[in-house]
């Protein structure tokens, strides 16, 4: 378990990084954090870790624009993102409960759908540059503004930062059960028949 507090706080780390280079800029597990948090921590109250590690990175970044360039995220931006952020814990708490590779990976792409639907479409709602129309809602999620790279190149990004930091987690964490000779923590089939191999032994003995 330490271990995988260990991955989700460098992992929270890793989204400063755009304030050191901004070509890094949302390379990031967003939504991964929590998801993966919420698959693999067992006692909910842990879940606390990857939000509150979320959150803390988030106002720190946002805090960086600000002293940087002027640019001020508006408060119900920060409500949509905590919003993405706890629905990302409930999205890895129903996969949890399905324990497949497969689940996994939808619960990481749907995530970071999510997460790119919910905060642009924050901006188109707040944004005074965008026409208050299907029209300039399509533009927020697509093109963005002029001055800055297209928003569907963001989500790919964020879609890329999502999926390879869950594929690290999950490789790290199930790795680790097979170190240690547990069960896998996604194979339900598997956790099945380690669970029942001391009763068929038990049986064997009578």
């Amino acid at each position: 378990m330490r271990v995988a507090v260990v991955l989700i706080v460098i992992a929270a780390l890793f989204r400063v990084l755009p304030t050191l280079d901004l070509a890094w800029a949302n390379i990031s597990p967003v939504m991964a954090i929590a998801f993966c948090g919420a698959v693999y921590f067992r006692n909910r109250w842990m879940w606390a870790v990857p939000f509150v590690a979320l959150c803390a990175s988030d106002i720190y970044i946002n805090h960086f624009y600000v002293r940087e360039f002027g640019y001020q995220l508006p408060t119900l931006g920060y409500f949509a993102r905590f919003a993405c952020f706890a629905a990302a814990l409930a999205i890895g708490a129903w996969v949890s409960k399905r324990k497949s590779w497969l689940w996994l990976l939808n619960g990481s792409l749907f995530g970071a759908l999510l997460f790119y639907v919910i905060t642009n479409t924050q901006s188109w709602f707040s944004d005074p540059f965008y026409a208050k129309t299907l029209a300039g809602w399509w533009q927020a999620l697509t093109v963005g503004h002029p001055e800055f790279p297209p928003t569907i190149y963001f989500f790919r990004n964020t879609l890329f930062g999502d999926l390879m930091f869950t594929g690290f987690f999950a490789g790290v964490m199930e790795w680790i059960a097979k170190r240690k000779g547990e069960p896998s923590l996604l194979d339900e089939e598997e956790a099945e028949e380690a669970s029942d191999e001391p009763a068929e032994e038990k049986a064997k003995a009578e």
